[in-house]
């Protein structure tokens, strides 16, 4: 079953070393903003099978821009019998949203800086 965990929920767990975050967003939206320590594993090429290997205290949790990709990553794990079911509700966008820090490229240079 699907547990929706609010931003500031991921941030908490993530800022304590307690998961492991999975973006699975598109490269193209990956580079230009992201949650610093989340990994790519693109929706589009998604394998379960090929998620990194966790504990059961270091749980996955799924983000994407809004919502619906996490959750078609969480039910693509919970088919192949691997318990992933968490993921950030409302994406990358409620993030944001919430005033939670992120890296964003600066086209004109390529650099990343952390917007707050």
């Amino acid at each position: 079953m699907l547990k929706n965990l609010s931003p500031q929920e991921v941030k908490t767990l993530l800022d304590a070393g307690q998961i492991v975050l999975v973006d699975v967003r598109e490269p193209h939206e990956f580079m230009a903003e992201r949650i610093h320590g989340a990994l790519l594993f693109p929706l589009s090429t998604f394998d379960p099978k090929n998620l990194p290997p966790v504990s059961a205290d270091k749980p996955v949790v799924f983000h994407c821009g809004a919502g619906v990709r996490s959750a078609k990553a969480a039910a693509a794990c919970e088919a192949a019998g691997i318990k992933h079911e968490q993921h950030m509700q409302g994406g990358m966008g409620a993030w944001k949203a919430a005033g939670l820090p992120y890296l964003k490229m600066n086209p004109a240079t390529g650099q990343f800086c952390e917007v707050c």
